[in-house]
């Protein structure tokens, strides 16, 4: 069990009578962030509990396998960034066909009144539930309403005139546009991965790098990328290249990060790296000196990038 996350209803933390938001809330984008404090004021207000009700794994994982998008955050990171906007509790709903089967007003009573006995609800005007999302805004004001609970509407944001959405921070990640993404996500979008032996070839030149395993989430396009991790506390400026290294003949596209400053051993250990901006995309350099120059002027530019953050 991830400290902050419930996953069953047994789980004594599980607060009744919540007033609660639904969704599957991935990123947790700063429209997300805009419900779910939202959520937690109207809460205090009324001296309850918010609550967030997930749904873990994904409902496409069972509906359409070959349809799930690719995630932005971990059930775990959803929990934390939910925890820093206030939320008291994260529960993941376990995931099953006899769930996904139920109607909207099944849900509604069976799970909501029945499993959750929850004060209201707070959602966006797109929120659809039940079997073949058939239940919508519209709906839920109705059931709620016979059920003598609140129902909260908030509504959806723009940013720089985009609708914010899940979907537009994946396409913006997946055309390397991290700046974007960023103030789509109202903050730096992060990547956590674990720490695996790699050529070593990098320490050779004077630029070590740490290659990342084991990622559950979205990898931004091929490219060459400034960011900052913080290892013991400390905060570190990150030059990273995604990607195959065109320069020694390798076509297997890797993660690497050059902590600018660090000279100690990462091997094994989980590391998080938040993406500050692009600086430019691969390429193959004709010598080793001119590679050597271009790390230096990219460990510069990621630098500058990372004094820059607050």
């Amino acid at each position: 069990m991830v400290l902050g996350l419930m996953t069953s209803l047994a789980d004594p933390r599980l607060p009744r009578g919540a007033l609660v938001s639904i969704g599957n809330f991935d990123g947790v984008h700063a429209g997300h962030a805009i419900l779910l404090r939202r959520l937690v004021e109207l809460a205090r207000a009324a001296g309850r509990a918010s609550l967030v009700l997930t749904f873990e794994p994904h409902p496409l994982t069972i509906l359409r396998p070959g349809a799930i998008p690719p995630r932005l955050t971990t059930p775990q990171q959803k929990a934390e960034l939910m925890a820093r906007l206030g939320v008291d509790e994260v529960l993941a709903y376990p995931t099953s066909p006899e769930l996904l089967s139920m109607s909207a007003q099944e849900f509604f009573h069976e799970v909501l009144v029945g499993q959750l006995a929850i004060a209201g609800l707070v959602e966006g005007p797109n929120f659809l539930f039940g079997a073949g999302r058939r239940g919508d805004v519209a709906l839920l004001k109705t059931l709620c309403a016979d059920s003598r609970m609140v129902c909260h509407v908030v509504d959806p944001v723009q940013v720089d005139g985009e609708w914010i959405s899940s979907s537009s921070v994946r396409r913006a990640l997946s055309e390397g546009n991290v700046e974007t993404a960023n103030r789509l996500l109202g903050r730096p979008y992060r990547l956590a991965g674990r720490v695996v032996s790699g050529a070593r070839r990098g320490r050779t030149i004077g630029f070590p790098t740490a290659n990342l395993a084991e990622i559950e989430t979205v990898i931004p396009r091929d490219g060459v990328y400034g960011g900052v991790s913080t290892v013991a506390g400390v905060r570190y400026p990150v030059a990273m290249n995604i990607g195959a290294n065109p320069t020694f003949g390798e076509a297997v596209a890797k993660v690497e990060l050059h902590l600018v400053g660090y000279a100690g051993d990462l091997y094994g250990s989980v590391l998080e790296v938040d993406f500050l901006g692009r600086l430019r995309d691969t390429q193959s350099f004709s010598s080793l000196d001119d590679l050597k120059a271009q790390l230096e002027r990219d460990v510069i530019a990621a630098t500058q990038l990372a004094e820059r953050q607050p």
